[in-house]
């Protein structure tokens, strides 16, 4: 037995990178309540995400029609530029041969079909089963695939060695008083101690993430805190446009931080952003996004206050030494859609102390 927790789903991260490749219209290829909590975020996101609506007796017969129908009205009402159709259990179940309903439906959207299923172990097969087929459409170069590949096995790699997954059940926790950790904080700041405040967050979550180190900012200005941020520019196309959003939000904030690593580099990070706070050799440390990226050798002796959205990654984080561990509750619903840098909520108790 590997996990009794919930895992997120491989269905859901096809959705997602199918975003992040710039498809304007998903077509869920099952039941209609499939992944129906997602499928709303994603359209706050700005992609469109249908559904075919199997029903028993196309779980029988076959729901080869069904898409075909979707596909042309999807093409006739909306005019994408990209559409993808992601499969789900019962087109798996029933061997729905999804590529060729593409073809037959005569559409000339350029489009991808999706293989995937809910029964994958690890939520990184349904990326890769979307890259795949998108660098065979010529999407995405060879190259980039292979860096996905890299930066997927790392990201899994971190997980599972000091994240949620690292055993089969981790008790959920929101983490320590916010108003606790900002006092002490803005403590250190104001005491002249040397402090870091890096972001290593994940792709869009990171125009809340990123608030927290401009507050740091807004309520020490002056201390002697280094700023950084993985905000470079590499990535599918949304997450390139993500960082420069935020890197040009955060300068015009008053926050200008090296940048170390790209929004989909958080999981292989770690080490790089380490050995530049071995570097600094600080006496206090704001992390936030994926801070459990970092190992925990590079902060033994520093005090360090980390910020993570999973309330599951709150043991591990304490585990690692981490002596201030708060979570951001909902902070991934909130940033999708967004353009600008969003509010935090540790980032409006810090600016109230000031």
């Amino acid at each position: 037995m590997d996990y009794i927790q919930p895992r997120p789903s491989s269905i859901v991260a096809a959705l997602y990178t199918a975003r992040d490749l710039g498809v304007d219209v998903a077509i869920l290829h099952g039941p209609s309540g499939c992944s129906f909590k997602h499928a709303r975020l994603l359209e706050e996101d700005g992609m469109r995400v249908l559904t075919t609506s199997l029903a028993d007796n196309e779980f029988i017969f076959g729901g080869h029609d069904p898409l075909m129908r979707v596909l042309r009205h999807a093409e006739q009402e909306f005019a994408p530029h990209r559409m993808a159709v992601v499969g789900t259990c019962v087109s798996m179940i029933i061997g729905e041969d999804l590529q060729s309903a593409i073809h037959d439906a005569g559409v000339t959207t350029p489009a991808i079909a999706v293989d995937i299923h809910a029964g994958f172990r690890e939520n990184i097969d349904g990326v890769l089963a979307t890259l795949e087929p998108a660098a065979a459409a010529g999407w995405i170069s060879a190259d980039e695939l292979e860096r996905q590949r890299y930066l997927l096995a790392k990201a899994n790699e971190v997980e599972r060695l000091r994240g949620a997954a690292s055993r089969a059940y981790i008790e959920p926790s929101r983490g320590d008083l916010k108003h606790v950790a900002a006092k002490r904080l803005i403590e250190l700041a104001g005491s002249g101690a040397r402090g870091v405040a890096v972001m290593n967050a994940k792709k869009e979550t990171a125009y809340m993430f990123a608030d927290e180190l401009i507050a740091l900012n807004d309520a020490c200005p002056g201390a002697a805190i280094t700023y950084i941020a993985n905000l470079e520019d590499r990535g599918l196309p949304k997450v390139r446009t993500d960082a420069g959003r935020i890197l040009a939000g955060m300068r015009e904030r008053g926050v200008d931080p090296e940048l170390i690593g790209a929004l989909d580099e958080y999981g292989a990070n770690g080490p790089a952003i380490g050995e530049r706070i071995r570097d600094l050799n600080p006496d206090f440390a704001l992390m936030v996004g994926v801070p459990h990226a970092i190992p925990p050798e590079y902060t033994e002796g520093i005090e360090v206050f980390s910020i993570t959205n999973g309330p599951r990654q709150v043991e591990p984080l304490r585990e690692m030494g981490h002596r201030h561990v708060m979570v951001e509750i909902d902070l991934h619903p909130k940033t999708l859609g967004v353009r600008d840098i969003v509010a935090s909520e540790f980032g409006a108790v810090l600016r109230s102390m000031r």
